[in-house]
């Protein structure tokens, strides 16, 4: 008798840890307590009292089945009666290859949680960010959604828009096998409300074989050295550098790189902080050394209208040598490009160049990461979808499609750019956030303005620089 009740609840354990094995626990439950009678029947013999005791050891399986048998049905029933979840997802990977993984992901998580419904909206970079501001204004927000950290999600929490996941990362020791310093990135006064999935730095890529081809050396060390490979590059006839000014953030990257360079990272303190001012002389040095460039036609024809696609396209190609943008940068090449390999086997990557005479080091840097917040309604099952996304097998396969830096302990990074940018990353005693993210949502939009403003020369860099700190004496 001990024996069957013993069966029975082992293999009722057993059934609640491996659902979809239910018809196989039955047959394995059943042999069990059949093989049971078999056994006893063994030691009792054929006497009369033989026969009875086996009579009571039938009934006693006989029950012990039907037991079992209700106890896996009931399993069964709260398992079908979970209720149903929705989870809304938004995120900016519109590459092919890489918005079918974000969709594959999805489907093996639904598939292992089957009360589980992934719906996902997929929105370019700048629609996303519109459709944001007016999603801050409703307090209607997704349950996951792209995020850069910063001062963008500290105003997001502030609303009262984002959960608070801080225990859920701990209970089972997840934060552990995150890079601390990424996962800080995402937390708000000691609290965090987002998991990030890549974190890196913005440098410049470059296209080994119209650098072969022009007769310039990489890695450009200096503004000076930049601007004279300029020069070399039209010469050549080879667009120096692409840019996507029509969406302003990559132009933003030049401008930002460059005040990090002229002033360091006390000028921007000072700024943020309001001992100084966004009006100092290395913001609008830096606008004027982005004036240089654009008097020296380092850019594609159209680059003030051109999308980050679209400048993604002109690099891709091969149709120009340079482009300063972020870690994601090879795969947005691959993607983008006429027959899908992009710059594979023909790209290198060096750090923006040191202004001569600047106070920024050479190992600073501007950079940050991609990630996920969490909305304030979401569900659990939102977390767990996050854990799931956030492993090292998933993220090495992130990494080969080309959608990040690795931030899970133990990732693997073969890629000699990734290397290099990792290196880079983890030399920068300075490593500013994008501007944009860094700074609330109001001012960040400027910085993007400003700058294209500089670029079309329909602002001068003083009358830009006056507009910025303007905007941050009301914000900051």
């Amino acid at each position: 008798m001990v024996v069957c009740i013993l069966i029975k609840q082992i293999s009722e354990l057993f059934y609640k840890s491996h659902l979809k094995e239910v018809k196989k626990v039955k047959k394995v439950l059943i042999f069990a307590l059949v093989l049971s009678f078999v056994v006893s029947m063994l030691f009792v013999g054929t006497s009369c009292k033989a026969e009875e005791a086996a009579e009571e050891v039938a009934e006693e399986v006989e029950e012990a089945v039907e037991e079992a048998e209700e106890a896996v049905e009931e399993v069964v029933e709260e398992e079908e009666e979970k209720e149903p979840v929705t989870i809304t997802w938004w995120h900016i990977q519109t590459e092919e290859s890489q918005k079918a993984y974000w969709q594959d992901l999805a489907d093996r998580f639904m598939a292992a949680n089957p009360n589980v419904t992934i719906e996902i909206t997929v929105m370019e970079n700048e629609n996303f960010k519109a459709k944001m501001t007016t999603v801050m204004q409703s307090g209607d927000v997704p349950d996951l959604f792209q995020s850069w950290g910063g001062g963008t999600m500290n105003a997001q929490v502030d609303a009262g828009l984002l959960r608070d996941i801080t225990a859920d990362l701990a209970e089972d020791g997840f934060a552990d096998t995150l890079s601390a310093g990424a996962l800080g990135v995402y937390s708000y006064d000691g609290k965090n409300y987002g998991v990030p999935r890549d974190m890196g730095m913005v440098g410049i890529f470059y296209n080994t074989e119209l650098f072969e081809q022009a007769g310039v050396e990489a890695p450009i060390a200096t503004w000076s050295d930049l601007l004279a490979a300029v020069d070399t590059f039209n010469a050549a006839g080879i667009t120096p550098i692409a840019e996507g000014g029509g969406d302003k953030w990559p132009a933003a990257f030049t401008w930002e790189y460059l005040a990090t360079r002229i002033g360091g990272e006390e000028n921007f303190l000072a700024a943020y902080n309001r001992t100084g001012s966004f009006t100092s002389d290395a913001f609008v040095e830096a606008g004027n050394k982005l004036v240089e460039l654009v008097d020296a036609n380092a850019y594609q024809d159209g680059f003030l209208a051109a999308t980050w696609g679209d400048a993604a396209t002109v690099m891709g190609n091969g149709e120009a040598a340079m482009n300063c943008m972020g870690q994601w940068g090879p795969g947005s090449y691959r993607d983008n490009s006429a027959d899908g390999t992009g710059l594979d086997g023909k790209i290198g990557w060096f750090k923006f160049p040191e202004v001569e005479g600047g106070a920024g080091k050479p190992t600073d840097a501007l950079g940050g990461g991609n990630g996920f917040v969490v909305g304030k309604d979401a569900p659990d099952e939102a977390i767990d979808f996050l854990k799931f996304m956030m492993t090292v097998e998933e993220q090495d396969k992130q990494t080969a499609l080309g959608m990040g830096v690795p931030v899970v302990i133990g990732a693997t990074v073969e890629d000699p750019v990734l290397l290099q940018i990792v290196k880079g990353r983890d030399e920068a005693e300075y490593l500013q956030l994008y501007y944009d993210q860094y700074l609330p949502p109001a001012t960040g939009a400027v910085v993007n303005d400003i700058v294209q403003g500089i670029m079309a020369k329909s602002m001068t860099p003083e009358e830009a620089c006056q507009t910025l700190e303007d905007t941050a004496a009301s914000e900051l």
